[in-house]
């Protein structure tokens, strides 16, 4: 009975891990050998009242989680925020646009020159932090800092720099993960 208390804790500490964006798919495994070790113990005559009271609260907690972990992904699925979670828009009016920041033709790409300046204050970092931070609370991740997202992007821009190309950057979701890539870019 403490195995079965314990694997069904392990159960929920890897769908809370899935569901938080630190594991890239569903336990399943662990689900089928949960279920299996529950089938198990329903089809066995247990004597002790005490032992029975138990496995019963065990199997009524476990159907609970499992309604609930079945509903939170079919929310993920269909694209709704969960528990917790809030939709929010990017932060502000939309900023000016300079000669060196013009705006963007792809919704996911922001371009930076390599010869313009940089820093967290610069419109364009902040575009690439609103797009990024949009994404990664879509899927539940926490956004990075926009120092070090700045920090970030001028090491890519002094890179590219030195090739005397421009910098892309792209925010892309893949596999419930956001993603972003620094290629280089003919245009400014």
């Amino acid at each position: 009975m403490l195995f079965l208390e314990g694997e069904i804790r392990r159960l929920e500490a890897e769908f809370n891990m899935f569901f938080a964006g630190r594991l890239p798919r569903p336990p399943w495994e662990t689900r089928a050998r949960v279920n299996a070790l529950v089938k198990r113990h329903d089809q066995s005559y247990i004597r002790n009242t005490a032992d029975r009271f138990r496995f019963e609260s065990l199997q009524a907690r476990y159907q609970k989680f499992l309604e609930l972990w079945d509903r939170q992904m079919t929310n993920r699925e269909l694209g709704k925020v969960g528990p917790g979670g809030r939709r929010t828009s990017p932060v502000g009016p939309p900023a000016p646009v300079s000669k060196n920041e013009q705006a963007q033709p792809d919704a996911g790409t922001v371009r930076f020159s390599r010869d313009q300046q940089l820093s967290p204050d610069s419109q364009t970092v902040k575009q690439l932090f609103n797009r990024l931070a949009a994404a990664k609370q879509q899927v539940g991740e926490t956004p990075l800092a926009i120092d070090r997202l700045a920090a970030l992007v001028r090491a890519q821009v002094d890179k590219f720099a030195k090739e005397g190309k421009n910098v892309a950057f792209e925010v892309a979701t893949k596999d419930g993960k956001v993603t972003l890539t620094a290629k280089p870019s003919d245009e400014t």
